[in-house]
């Protein structure tokens, strides 16, 4: 038997006519706040909250920056602005404490003199060693 396999998976459903479902829960949210705005408020305030709402909605719904959604460059942002920061400015180098310089006698070694015969040995036994590889 031959299966097929599905092809655009990550794809979402339109459900709405040309909505998804997430798409369709953000606009009607964002209008009833927008409605609700309409009948509590005065006028002068109502209109700019109205607009707002609406405003929001639509970008949550259809606005994409850098192919992410608006909700998750929203929730990216809110992160950023409450989360605790760290700001340095200039960076001190660390304090190194200055050390006395430690006295050690350093033994001496005596020179080992080579002599003809110590060269021959060492160049016979390289011989040796070259052709054994």
């Amino acid at each position: 038997m031959r299966f097929e396999v599905p092809q655009f998976i990550d794809v979402e459903d339109k459900i709405f006519g040309p909505l998804t479902f997430k798409q369709f829960l953000y606009l009607v949210g964002n209008a009833a706040l927008a409605y609700v705005s309409y009948k509590f408020l005065p006028t002068p305030f109502w209109i700019p909250v109205s607009l707002f709402f609406i405003a929001f909605g639509l970008a949550l719904a259809f606005y994409k920056l850098d192919n992410r959604p608006f909700l998750e460059v929203a929730q990216s942002w809110l992160a950023y602005e409450f989360k605790n920061k760290l700001y340095i400015w200039k960076r001190s180098p660390p304090v190194l404490k200055k050390q006395a310089p430690l006295a050690v006698a350093i033994p001496k070694v005596p020179e080992k003199v080579f002599t003809s015969e110590t060269v021959d040995t060492l160049a016979h036994n390289l011989d040796i060693m070259d052709t054994s590889q």
